[in-house]
């Protein structure tokens, strides 16, 4: 596929610039294991089913929604700090999606982002210690604002110029997408997702990786 006519290319990060969505899934698992295996894995469920949201909105939910008691058990600070230990480590070592510095230089013209639902903070810690915040010309975005105001935003701004794609690997990256009115491309080689076929139009390209689009 071309990218030529494209002056802003948005990319989420896990599981499209980072091979990073087992090692968040796993931390999920980690954070919510003293509360027990069913209730950590129901949290693992619910993550793995709402790709793209933070983790801050997943964690309140499983408080709320999976776990509703009073028990003792952690509270949300106590979960994020296990999460956010767990996964650090991985962001640092895990796989850079192949071919994306030879995209850069395909879309010079480009305004680059990241809009990710991992915490912005981070983001822009990992992409610096990995050498790859220069790549983003247009900033690394995260939580705790969600992806559809981030777009917003950005786009009120003019930091996302028209015609715009987003290469996400989630329901939620294209519906975001869909919602500031830009094109979608959807990585399915590190995604999650299973029930892909039931909410994607067939029109929507999908590609393995950004070093489909390389060539």
């Amino acid at each position: 596929m071309k990218l030529d006519n494209y002056k802003t290319l948005v990319f989420d990060c896990d599981g499209v610039v980072l091979n990073s969505n087992q090692i968040k899934t796993q931390a999920f698992y980690e954070a919510a294991a003293p509360y027990g295996k069913d209730a950590a894995q129901a949290l693992v469920t619910y993550h793995v089913r709402n790709g793209g949201i933070s983790r801050y909105e997943k964690f309140k939910y499983f408080l709320r929604e999976i776990i509703n008691d009073e028990s003792g058990g952690p509270d949300i600070d106590d979960l994020l700090r296990v999460y956010a230990k767990s996964v650090w480590q991985g962001l640092l070592t895990c796989e850079v999606a192949p071919g994306i510095k030879a995209l850069r230089e395909m879309t010079s013209h480009a305004n680059w982002l990241i809009v990710s639902g991992g915490n912005q903070e981070e983001l822009h810690q990992v992409f610096r210690f990995r050498g790859l915040d220069y790549l983003f010309d247009g900033g690394i975005f995260g939580s705790p604002d969600n992806k559809d105001l981030i777009l917003s935003r950005e786009i009120a701004s003019a930091n996302i110029k028209s015609p715009g794609i987003f290469i996400g690997d989630s329901r939620y990256d294209y519906e975001a997408a869909k919602r500031a009115s830009l094109d979608f491309v959807f990585a399915n080689k590190w995604s999650e997702v299973r029930d892909l076929g039931e909410w994607l139009p067939i029109e929507i390209p999908i590609i393995s990786g950004l070093s489909d689009i390389v060539g």
